[in-house]
């Protein structure tokens, strides 16, 4: 990528060239004073950048384009017009007990495929749990099963939770249900069906379709770095930042790999937040930096399988809740986009959460595809002699982990980087260890740039901070209240 000649001068430095990264650059960039941008990877998009391999395309988690932010949605339509950015229907579904269960679920569907018998113990371990009031802890497990009954969130959201996460869901803060699991899940169609749902609460979807590039999400952030290139921002790839130098309350200088040094005037960060605060030198305390590497990960791969259209099921994408294989959902991505496969073909996409040096991450990528097609024999979704061949993507650190430790860590580094780097604004997923959708990454660096440069006082760590899942919208409801992980006294 061509870059023009650095300055000497202090500068404003963007860490990270994923959609928060590029949507601040670019914002920069608009208001006359075009950035350096730092990226540790070979390529844009971060997370959402489109995977190439031979002909085929792949998206890396499934990106959907959907918001309720104004101007989020104005940026996309700026940067992909003229039938670059289509519409799509949303088709999902969650495998569960050899059975395919609506996702979002319907009431007829969960009841005909539970049975009422099935379907009458859950309601009455629903009931249970909302006269008990049973105690609702901090966990993930105490969480849903305090809403919903034990039964329901054995059955649903157990399993599924630990393969993403690879902990126990009794270990896992509940940060992560009060964002993800809202009135639109199988409690709701089940009260649905009998009658006792609240119809003056009834949620009004927003994903029945969603928008999409042509050819993958990358391709919306290949657009927004051709703009911000245009303008005079500096892009400089393969550049993992290797330490990040302060003095008197600022970051002075930014030092990324082959010995780039770049003067700082203010500091935009979409790194991860625990390695952003290990690389400040001189270092911080000894109380800080093992917050700073406490903050986990999860870490994360695709195996992609070129199949016949025929031989691949209609949805965008399926969750596989069953605990007899590794794989935790599995996209078709020619559903997701004609162009992104070849006529007559499609690739499903196999995912696995995985950590960094398990035996899956360092299985060959041969194994892998061999495994994968195994397992969706497995439980029924192909048969394995249809599988031409496979492609391999591993992606670190795709996701923050909110185990119970992760919020006084996060605490103490905010407090940390409050007093001794000032003009760094951490934004994006792992720029906050906050698992925030690409929409609300972008609004914290929206909001970041409008702080920097108009002197807004923009609080970015309360973005997404609501009851409210951004993926639906309530009827009367005026937001949330504030936590992220509300508890039942």
């Amino acid at each position: 990528m061509p870059t023009s000649t650095r300055s000497a001068l202090p500068r404003t430095i963007v860490i990270g060239a994923g959609p928060a990264g590029l949507t601040a650059a670019l914002r920069f960039a608009q208001s006359g004073r075009p950035p350096v941008i730092l990226e540790a990877d070979d390529v844009v998009g971060g997370i959402s950048r489109t995977v190439v391999r031979d002909e085929w395309r792949f998206d890396i988690g499934g990106h959907r384009f959907f918001t309720k932010v104004p101007e989020v949605e104005m940026l996309w339509d700026e940067l992909l017009p003229d039938g670059r950015f289509m519409t799509r229907p949303r088709l999902s579904r969650i495998y569960y007990d050899g059975k395919f269960f609506d996702y979002p679920l319907s009431p007829s569907n969960a009841l005909a495929n539970l049975g009422p018998v099935e379907t009458a113990r859950c309601l009455l371990s629903y009931l249970r749990a909302r006269l008990r009031r049973n105690v609702d802890n901090g966990s993930f497990e105490s969480w849903v099963s305090s809403r919903f009954g034990d039964r329901l969130y054995r059955m649903f959201f157990k399993t599924y939770t630990e393969k993403v996460w690879g902990v126990p869901a009794d270990r896992l803060a509940a940060d992560w249900a009060a964002q993800r699991i809202k009135s639109m899940s199988l409690g709701a169609a089940i009260r649905d069906a009998v009658g006792l749902r609240n119809r003056g609460n009834q949620v009004t979807s927003l994903i029945e379709e969603f928008r999409y590039p042509t050819l993958g999400p990358g391709m919306m952030w290949e657009e927004c770095r051709d703009r911000a290139l245009e303008l005079g921002a500096e892009l400089h790839l393969s550049s993992p930042v290797t330490s990040v130098a302060h003095r008197a309350g600022r970051v002075v200088e930014v030092v990324a790999a082959d010995h780039l040094s770049v003067p700082a005037d203010q500091v935009v960060s979409s790194m991860p937040l625990g390695a952003l605060v290990a690389s400040m030198r001189p270092a911080p305390p000894a109380a800080v930096l093992h917050a700073a590497r406490a903050l986990r990960h999860r870490d994360f791969l695709t195996v992609a399988l070129v199949v016949p259209e025929s031989a691949a099921f209609p949805d965008n994408w399926i969750y596989i809740h069953s605990p007899d294989v590794r794989i935790g959902r599995v996209q078709n991505f020619g559903a997701w986009s004609p162009y992104m496969v070849q006529p007559g073909t499609t690739c499903l996409g196999c995912e696995y959460f995985v950590n960094e040096g398990d035996e899956l991450w360092t299985m060959p990528d041969d194994d892998l595809v061999d495994f994968a097609t195994k397992e969706l024999e497995a439980i029924g979704l192909l048969d394995a002699a249809v599988v031409d061949h496979g492609y391999v993507t591993r992606v670190p650190k795709a996701y923050p982990v909110y185990d119970h430790q992760y919020h006084g860590h996060l605490d103490t580094l905010r407090a940390w980087l409050e007093e001794h780097a000032t003009n760094v604004h951490p934004v994006g997923r792992n720029g906050m260890h906050r698992y925030n959708n690409q929409d609300h990454s972008m609004l914290t660096a929206m909001l970041a740039v409008d702080n920097i440069v108009n002197g807004a006082d923009h609080d970015l760590w309360a973005v997404n901070v609501d009851e409210e899942y951004h993926e639906e919208r309530v009827a009367g409801d005026g937001g949330g209240g504030g936590r992220a992980a509300p508890l039942i006294a």
